[in-house]
């Protein structure tokens, strides 16, 4: 599937975004360039891999997740994550080539959690369950939050499945090192569309950056057998 994101109006990104569903596995792959202002601002560029276990009802179970990436002044990063089993629960743990300099946070951070591009799976298994109101614990490898997710009812008039999320800040946020700055750990409202179909293919998003609203909206979904590319 290929996304055209816009920033206040301009063009921000491309992205390229396939997520695979097998019996009993799932592997989510992410793509993302900046363009425009962005572009000259952040000079982003990253790709980042999900992986797991299918529990029952097509809840995922992490096992590992990649990203490569860069940034103006940070080049060929590398983030890797392992999910690990440990006293009855699931740890994230940084693995072998992870080129992050912040601290890990405290395990109680890192138990039970999942993987930013994992979430996506979740919400989806969550919806054709017929969950309306549930709360992902989220872990990127530096920071900590609760994604608290809202089915919204349904309006004939405006097609798709439409959910409300709001993202909490837990660990990780304002007022502790991190060699990304001091990112805000106010509240941040997210708004999300997926078809209204079995496939439950995410059609668009919409949050605020900076006070100013990024949007991402499907372009088209690229036949399975191919590569998707612009």
């Amino acid at each position: 599937m290929l996304y055209r994101a816009t920033w206040a109006g301009l063009s921000a990104a491309e992205i390229r975004l396939t997520l695979h569903d097998g019996s009993n596995d799932y592997r989510d792959e992410i793509a993302i360039g900046s363009q425009g202002l962005s572009w000259l601002v952040t000079r982003f560029r990253g790709v980042a891999v999900a992986q797991g276990k299918l529990a029952a009802g097509g809840a995922p179970v992490p096992t590992r997740y990649d990203s490569n990436y860069d940034l103006r002044h940070r080049k060929d990063r590398e983030l890797r994550m392992n999910f690990i089993a440990r006293d009855g629960a699931v740890v994230a743990e940084r693995g072998a080539g992870d080129t992050s300099r912040k601290p890990q946070l405290a395990e109680q951070f890192r138990r039970n959690v999942i993987d930013p591009l994992s979430v996506l799976t979740l919400i989806r298994a969550a919806v054709r369950r017929g969950e309306t109101s549930f709360t992902i614990p989220v872990y990127d490898g530096a920071r900590r939050f609760n994604a608290e997710v809202r089915v919204l009812p349904r309006d004939p008039k405006d097609p798709g499945v439409h959910l409300g999320l709001m993202l909490r800040a837990v660990a990780g946020f304002k007022g502790e090192t991190s060699e990304d700055g001091d990112p805000d750990d106010a509240p941040r409202p997210v708004s999300l569309t997926l078809s209204d179909d079995g496939r439950l293919v995410p059609l668009a998003m919409s949050v605020k950056i900076w006070f100013l609203p990024l949007e991402a909206t499907l372009e088209r979904v690229c036949a399975a057998d191919r590569t998707c590319s612009w």
